[in-house]
């Protein structure tokens, strides 16, 4: 395809549904996406899509409702999304690892009126959904089980496509069309972050797609930018019910490049990198150590004879990587570039690793919009060595879902600009880099010096005998609190807290070493690959 000129709309908006039909019809051949031995083009992306939207329509499901994905990862999650934007309904990311308790609080949260699930989750959707008295439409997608789907009166999906219209006629849409992410955090019930899909495509996807060049300043310029590119094959190895792994998924479609997905329930890193090899993948995405480490160490692994000749790009978005497994990566694959991207639910991408300070904590190029702030919501000056508060301003969220006091807390104004704070710790370095402290939330308070758990984390991975490590403070009668750390060793080791803590002296100052080791079989994380300090603390105190 040479040009644009087929595009159903005359002109374009900022929104993901138009900006996404707009792409397939430009590129319609070309594949869109692939997951295991199924493979669907852009025209054939778009037309299920479509049918499922038409079959949500039928269902009673309009604009602004919500439409929740209950799912593992594979196409019928990237159809779920736009089929929801499609009519302009808001579809709603469920975490497939909740308990009852937690889905009960987020269907009522979320205000969902429908939900695309795995078959398998029948059983448990029928136990809560009294909980959400307007959720009445349920979409199943086949897994292999064979739970009754008459318990929850679900249809089933492929059903539900063959039984739609593929024909888009759809009401107009607008760039106020909500965007919505639900983010769990560190600590508390799930939130729903909501922006305008203007202001989303604006702050993240579009700076994203632009990288190394000029942002296109029109959607027409997006869709051309696609038809003139293409021909890459990316890879996130996240749920896409994680924020960073989804918007890999939206890039790589609006850029009219292929979208290659995992069918695995668990991370394989071998069956990550017969992937990347039989479907010549040339960028992966992922979320940190959690996933870098046992993904590069697999390749030392008996057998581990991959041709990865045409990879080129790991990037990492959503938790940084520490200095260790960056070196671990350039020592074994080293021409693949290590792109680490900061950014967050609540503020969309931020910028890209500049490095570390002399401490070896990351340091940021940041864009325009992103500063630091003092307790008084004032921005700090450069080079003055003051810790503030990351703040983002420009294209911001609206807030949180149906939680003004926790949107009155995060987000600020200052001289009449809107301001969001995540809550992570930083300075504004001299030459403008942004050195990133942590999270203050997870915050360790030592006779008063505080200590974030980030930084003793990355200083404690470079040790031989540890392979994944959370750091939490404990109480301690004379300090407040003590620094402990949750070690996952490498087999065969034991690494005690005397070995630890010299380690630590080589590389922070002595008061942010552990001062007690706990070590476990496993480190708990989320899906995504973030910390749960939550459990570590617990399991730091003998309460787990």
């Amino acid at each position: 395809m040479g040009g644009i000129g087929n595009l159903r709309r005359m002109s374009l908006q900022w929104n993901l549904a138009d900006l996404f039909e707009a792409t397939a019809d430009a590129v319609p051949d070309r594949t869109a996406i692939v997951c295991g031995d199924r493979r669907f083009t852009y025209r054939e992306l778009d037309e299920r899509a479509t049918r499922l939207a038409n079959h949500l329509a039928a269902r009673g499901i309009g604009r602004g409702d919500h439409v929740g994905l209950y799912l593992y990862n594979g196409p019928e999650y990237v159809e779920g999304t736009f089929a929801a934007y499609k009519l302009g309904a808001v579809p709603i990311n469920v975490n497939y690892r909740y308990v009852e308790g937690e889905l009960a609080y987020l269907f009522d949260n979320a205000d969902l009126r429908a939900l695309v699930h795995g078959r398998e989750f029948v059983d448990r959707i029928a136990h809560v959904a009294a909980e959400a008295p307007g959720l009445t439409v349920f979409v199943a997608v086949e897994d292999g089980t064979d739970t009754d789907l008459a318990r929850i009166g679900a249809t089933e999906y492929e059903e539900a496509l063959a039984g739609a219209s593929g024909d888009r006629a759809f009401a107009p849409r607008s760039e106020e069309d909500l965007y919505i992410l639900y983010t769990g955090g560190t600590t508390g019930m799930p939130k729903g972050v909501m922006w305008h899909q203007r202001d989303f495509f604006l702050s993240t996807l579009g700076p994203l797609l632009a990288m190394g060049g000029e942002m296109p300043d029109t959607p027409e310029a997006f869709v051309q930018k696609a038809v003139d590119g293409g021909g890459t094959v990316s890879m996130p190895i996240a749920p896409l019910m994680h924020g960073a792994a989804l918007w890999v998924a939206m890039m790589t479609l609006f850029a009219g490049n292929t979208l290659v997905l995992s069918s695995s329930r668990k991370m394989d890193p071998h069956e990550i990198w017969s992937t990347v090899e039989r479907e010549r993948i040339m960028s992966i995405s992922l979320v940190g150590d959690a996933m870098a480490r046992p993904l590069i160490e697999a390749l030392d692994d008996d057998g581990a004879t991959y041709d990865l000749s045409g990879f080129f790009v790991i990037g990492s978005g959503g938790a940084i990587l520490s200095p260790a497994v960056k070196a671990r990566i350039a020592e074994r694959l080293p021409s693949v570039m290590v792109i680490d991207s900061l950014g967050a639910s609540e503020t969309g991408y931020q910028g890209t690793n500049a490095g570390t300070d002399a401490e070896g904590r990351p340091r940021f190029a940041m864009g325009e919009h992103t500063t630091v702030l003092d307790d008084d919501n004032r921005p700090v000056a450069p080079g003055s060595g003051v810790v503030g508060r990351l703040a983002r301003g420009g294209y911001v969220p609206l807030g949180y879902y149906k939680d003004p006091e926790k949107t009155a807390s995060v987000f600020a104004e200052f001289e009449g600009k809107r301001w969001v704070l995540p809550g992570d710790m930083a300075m504004i370095e001299a030459d403008g880099t942004i050195t990133l402290l942590g999270r203050g939330s997870v915050s360790i308070n030592s006779g008063g010096e505080k200590i974030f758990p980030e930084e003793v984390e990355s200083a404690l991975k470079s040790h031989p005998d540890v392979f994944d490590v959370v750091v939490v403070g404990v109480p301690d009668e004379r300090w407040g609190e003590r620094v402990a750390a949750v070690v996952k060793p490498r087999p065969g080791s034991q690494p005690g807290v005397e070995a630890l803590a010299e380690h630590c002296h080589t590389l922070l100052a002595r008061y942010k070493a552990p001062r007690e080791v706990h070590l476990v079989d496993e480190i708990v994380r989320s899906p995504s690959g973030k910390a749960d300090y939550r459990w570590a603390k617990a399991r730091a105190t003998g309460q787990a």
